[in-house]
């Protein structure tokens, strides 16, 4: 068995001599990437933080990160000053609440009903006061919260001694949390929001520096090689959500692996992504079959040309030319065949002649009256008639028409 093959026993990172799996889809905060947004939203919980009062509210599409968010931001913590309670909710109705809540802060409370819950709670919360703690209290997955499990919450915003406030909330949850928040009846929990923020997806650069950053965290040394043509097409088809970009990376470094390779292109990009569409483990962009029936077309029938392929050009300000001729010079070395040239096509002399006539004659100006108040009298057309000007106007469209179908005539 050559040195390093992948047998079932062993893992990419076996192969490519990492030291750990890098694309865990399980939230890490070690493989933690800064990015602006992340960042952006890091110190906004930690200026609410700072108030302590009030609700905090972090938004995000699923896989961007909310969770690997939060831990980062309690890791940072004193925890000698600090006591921290996480609860993710599943649906939870107000009656059920404040035991989970109390059950999250370590309390063993006796079932019997929401007052000695709120009892238990207030009474922590007092005593934690007392040691110059503050209590924090982080509730994952809350677009799931109910309208009444959220006045709850509200409620115990209010718990206060020496007007100073026993409990912080943070709200963490998918974008249909802030339709949650600013509906009519939450009016009152809009008015204690301190601080909102919503972690937006990566860019095309940003997602090149996540899989970068996650590689050297693991302790890859450019094996294997990645083409710099693979990170658009890991953007394109993850949307820059980190979740996603975690699968797609994992199972083409797999791929890698398998077989045997230690330089990774484009090819392999799209094989995995087939793969993963196929078997539906990951959530494409909305025209993923869009995209692949038009690349099989761009396989089947080579590039467009001319003046359509021109204007359609990379977002990336590379011309459209260079763009398709890397990704298939790509594609052919795989092979092990020659690289492709990709030409525009250019028209023969004699089309182009033919299509400036016809260009100059659908671009001829349309003979349009002036405004009827600014006619002199003699020239406006009779009741139930056109002018003299009218008739003049079409005889003139007319004769262009086929002057140009003559003209045209001899050219052909």
């Amino acid at each position: 068995m050559p040195k390093n093959r992948v047998d079932n026993k062993d893992m990419y990172e076996t192969f490519y001599r990492l030291t750990t799996e890098p694309f865990r889809l399980s939230p890490d905060p070690s493989f933690c990437f800064s990015h602006k947004s992340y960042a952006r939203a890091k110190a906004y919980m930690q200026y609410a933080f700072n108030r302590a009062e009030g609700f905090v509210m972090v938004t995000g599409r699923p896989g961007t990160g909310k969770t690997t968010l939060i831990g980062d931001l309690v890791k940072s913590l004193p925890r000698s000053q600090v006591s921290v309670a996480t609860l993710v909710t599943t649906q939870l109705e107000a009656e059920d609440l404040l035991q989970m809540v109390a059950h999250a802060f370590g309390l063993g409370v006796p079932m019997s009903g929401k007052a000695s819950a709120l009892q238990y709670l207030t009474t922590m919360l007092r005593r934690e006061r007392e040691k110059r703690r503050r209590a924090l209290l982080i509730i994952d997955e809350a677009q799931d919260l109910s309208a009444s499990a959220l006045e709850e919450l509200r409620l115990l915003t209010n718990l206060q001694q020496n007007n100073q406030p026993l409990l912080q909330i943070f709200l963490v949850g998918q974008e249909e949390l802030r339709d949650l928040v600013h509906s009519n009846s939450m009016e009152q929990v809009f008015q204690r929001i301190v601080a909102a923020c919503h972690l937006d997806a990566l860019d095309e650069q940003e997602t090149r520096e996540y899989v970068r950053h996650r590689l050297h965290q693991a302790g890859w040394r450019n094996d294997p090689q990645l083409s710099e043509s693979l990170y658009p097409i890991i953007h394109r088809f993850s949307e820059g959500i980190p979740r996603r970009i975690n699968l797609i990376c994992g199972r083409l470094l797999l791929h890698g692996a398998v077989e045997q390779k230690h330089r990774l292109t484009v090819a392999d990009a799209r094989l995995v992504v087939s793969e993963l569409h196929a078997e539906r483990l990951t959530m494409l962009s909305p025209a993923a079959d869009t995209i692949f029936d038009a690349e099989d077309r761009f396989e089947e029938e080579g590039p467009p040309t001319g003046p359509v392929a021109a204007e359609e050009g990379s977002t990336s300000g590379e011309p459209q030319e260079g763009v398709a001729g890397k990704i298939l010079d790509e594609e052919a070395e795989t092979r092990g065949e020659p690289p492709v040239s990709v030409v525009e096509e250019r028209p023969s002399e004699e089309e182009e002649k033919r299509a400036q006539v016809v260009e100059q004659v659908a671009s001829a100006e349309p003979f349009f009256p002036m405004p009827e108040e600014e006619v002199p009298e003699f020239l406006q057309p009779e009741r139930g008639g056109h002018s003299w000007l009218w008739w003049l106007g079409l005889l003139v469209i007319l004769l262009a028409g086929v002057v140009a179908a003559w003209y045209q005539g001899l050219l052909g």
